[in-house]
């Protein structure tokens, strides 16, 4: 088997491809998180915890401690951590929604055949 034949069968695996989109598709759905936190999330807490005169993430409070860096990179965890809760509460009660029973009681969707017969 050729080195190419090697790397056709290798790269199209589905497991690989699978993969790819998922890196993908987090890069993505990171870049999202982000923009929320910074965008929206952080410019209303910025005003609640910073003095008139400097940014509060800039406070040091000795040679090389930037004790305000640290409150920063701790706060955005916290915000980013529930930004992606509320995000896939919101994902999967919309798949729980799909999945909602009929007013028959059955979880089945009709097929468009189906009800054009009826």
């Amino acid at each position: 088997m050729s080195f190419i034949e090697e790397f056709k069968k290798f790269a199209f695996r589905g497991n690989v491809i699978d993969l790819s989109v998922g890196v993908i598709m987090g890069s993505a759905f990171g870049k999202m998180v982000t923009a929320i936190v910074e965008d929206l999330f952080m410019p209303m807490v910025h005003p609640l915890l910073a003095k008139a005169d400097q940014h509060w993430s800039s406070i040091v409070i000795g040679p090389g401690i930037k004790i305000g860096h640290f409150a920063a990179a701790v706060l955005n965890f916290f915000v980013i951590s529930l930004v992606v809760f509320v995000l896939v509460k919101m994902l999967y009660g919309l798949k729980e929604l799909e999945k909602a029973p009929n007013a028959d009681g059955s979880t089945e969707r009709p097929e468009i055949r189906d009800a054009l017969k009826k």
